[in-house]
């Protein structure tokens, strides 16, 4: 079955990379024969207020490596996606649904295509659960769980 579009692009973060971008590019590539995805550098994600747990250079590696991304460039602002549609030949821009507008002034370049997101799974979340257990919260769970334990063996005796 023919694709609809040649050329494809997207961008993002791509921290702490899990199902829901894999789900996101895999449809994207669904659609068009070639997938170009920008990265966001860690110079932009420090202009959006944002700090990645995870390099630029390996959040592209680990983009890169996947079969259906075809080509890997750095997001360092927001104007640059113009010039990217352009130099790259795309037809087809796309992004999350929690984008849903933000992008439509690149119509009179390409088609604009807001995809739904993986419910139930975002960096974000992964983020705040890594960060619940900084190593004096893990200190002081280890604390409640000896106390527990404790307690446990107390009344088994």
């Amino acid at each position: 079955m023919a694709k609809e579009y040649r050329r494809a692009i997207t961008y993002g973060t791509f921290d702490l990379f899990h199902y829901g971008h894999l789900q996101l590019l895999r449809r994207i590539s669904d659609l068009a024969d070639e997938l170009i995805v920008g990265v966001a550098t860690d110079e932009f994600n420090t202009l959006k207020g944002k700090r990645s747990m995870i390099t630029f250079e390996q959040r592209a590696e680990i983009v890169a490596s996947l079969r259906m991304v075809h080509t890997v460039i750095p997001e360092s602002n927001w104007e640059q996606k113009r010039d990217d549609i352009e130099s790259h030949g795309v037809d087809l821009f796309v992004m999350g649904n929690d984008w849903n507008g933000k992008f439509d002034d690149l119509g009179d370049l390409c088609d604009v295509v807001y995809l739904p997101r993986t419910s139930d799974i975002s960096s974000s979340e992964i983020r705040d659960a890594v960060h619940a257990f900084s190593p004096g919260e893990m200190e002081r769970l280890q604390q409640s769980l000896k106390a527990i334990s404790e307690v446990i063996r107390a009344f088994d005796e």
